[in-house]
């Protein structure tokens, strides 16, 4: 089984924020397959910084208005 990621995410908001920008869509613009993208959005995977980078890219927001990793306080609750 895989162990989900601390790392959250707004992706989903954002592509519906910004025109409802599918996930191939999306995928398709940073080079990835739209299972990927799913399981980014679901938290089931972290990305590389360097994709990271560029789906903030995509919606031209700073990367952490897309992906938030919780604090040393929060994380040990």
């Amino acid at each position: 089984m895989v162990k989900p990621t601390m790392v959250t995410n707004n992706i989903r908001t954002l592509r519906f924020a910004h025109g409802e920008l599918t996930q191939a869509e999306l995928a398709e613009r940073v080079g990835l397959t739209r299972q990927t993208i799913i399981a980014i959005e679901q938290g089931k995977y972290s990305p590389t910084l360097e994709v990271a980078f560029q789906i903030a890219q995509v919606f031209g927001v700073p990367l952490d208005d897309v992906f938030q990793y919780p604090d040393a306080q929060e994380a040990g609750k």
